[in-house]
């Protein structure tokens, strides 16, 4: 297959995060693009991005996805954009939840109208296992945003710009994962665990970005396309990390899940199984849409949920994966 980059300009909202650091990088060793537009709001993260890379095919575009007269000047001449810009911390969310909704749900609108006005060829949008019968804000507004990415592809008709979702679980060691917090917790020898029985999918940055890419080749417009990950309990989670140390149970937080899940059994009906992931395909077919090849149809109640997965990760696999990456 030929490389989807090579030659092209490809936008990256949120740009400074972590996936979008670690997506530039990889972008700019392995393949060819034409430019990558970084846009987010940070100035002094552009600034040491900027700094870390020394590229001349990078742009750094102050930008905010609410804003929707600047995201259509920064989506000009654009070829793919990759959307990972979003408010994403739970209790951030649960007390701002009108700036969430700005982010997360109009900042994804201000995104479709102006990938399709600027001729823009395809939008993946990165979302989450928090989507899935949503418990907190965070995951509410990620429901919507797929919705609405989904569906995106209705109201591009026929200029052709394609709209898909990927949606994965809890990355290794990001700001938002509780990797970290165990690892601060660990030099007083006490960590916190809310529940011993709770479970969680993980995939390492690295994995997410290839997932990303591989979506993107693969996309015809309409799909969630869903990853085949590894689950884990948090305290096999914990011991990994701080295998001495003394835990206490403090109770499951609010908007908090004793398991997640990244594919329902309702979306199962509308779904096919591949090798390594899996495809969710448009229940509302307002488009001209052409199934994927291949594949296979999931049995009738199936979900695929932290707890039922068949891929477990080995408390001495996390610990190699944290060493890599600098953690421990």
């Amino acid at each position: 297959m030929s490389d989807i980059f090579e030659g092209r300009v490809i936008l990256v909202t949120g740009g400074t995060g972590s996936f979008g650091l670690k997506f530039t990088e990889t972008l700019l060793k392995k393949h060819n693009p034409r430019s990558v537009r970084i846009y987010s709001r940070g100035e002094l993260k552009q600034v040491d991005m900027e700094r870390r890379f020394d590229d001349d095919r990078l742009r750094f575009l102050i930008g905010d996805i609410r804003d929707r007269e600047r995201l259509y000047r920064a989506l000009n001449d654009v070829d793919i954009v990759v959307h990972a810009a979003a408010l994403k911390h739970v209790p951030v969310c649960e007390y701002n939840p009108a700036e969430a909704a700005k982010t997360n749900i109009m900042g994804a609108m201000n995104l479709i109208n102006g990938a399709i006005d600027n001729g823009v060829d395809k939008v993946v949008a990165l979302s989450t296992d928090k989507a899935v019968h949503p418990v907190n804000l965070y995951g509410a507004t990620k429901m919507v945003m797929e919705k609405l990415i989904i569906q995106g592809n209705v109201y591009a008709g026929r200029k052709g710009t394609k709209f898909s979702c990927t949606r994965y679980g809890n990355v290794i060691g990001s700001s938002g994962s509780v990797v970290p917090v165990f690892i601060q917790q660990k030099e007083s020898g006490k960590i916190t665990i809310t529940d011993e029985r709770m479970t969680r999918f993980w995939i390492t940055l690295e994995q997410g970005i290839d997932f990303v890419t591989d979506s993107l080749k693969m996309m015809k417009g309409g799909e969630i396309f869903v990853p085949k990950i590894p689950s884990m309990k948090i305290t096999d989670l914990a011991d990994a990390i701080t295998p001495n140390a003394k835990k206490r149970i403090i109770g499951i937080r609010p908007g908090e899940k004793l398991h997640e899940v990244l594919l329902t059994a309702d979306e199962a009906r509308h779904a096919k199984e591949f090798s390594s992931y899996f495809i969710i395909e448009p229940e509302y077919k307002f488009w001209r849409w052409v199934p994927h090849a291949g594949g296979k149809s999931l049995p009738g109640g199936f979900a695929y949920t932290s707890n039922n997965n068949t891929q477990w990760l080995e408390k001495e696999e996390l610990r190699k994966m944290l060493v890599k990456q600098g953690f421990l």
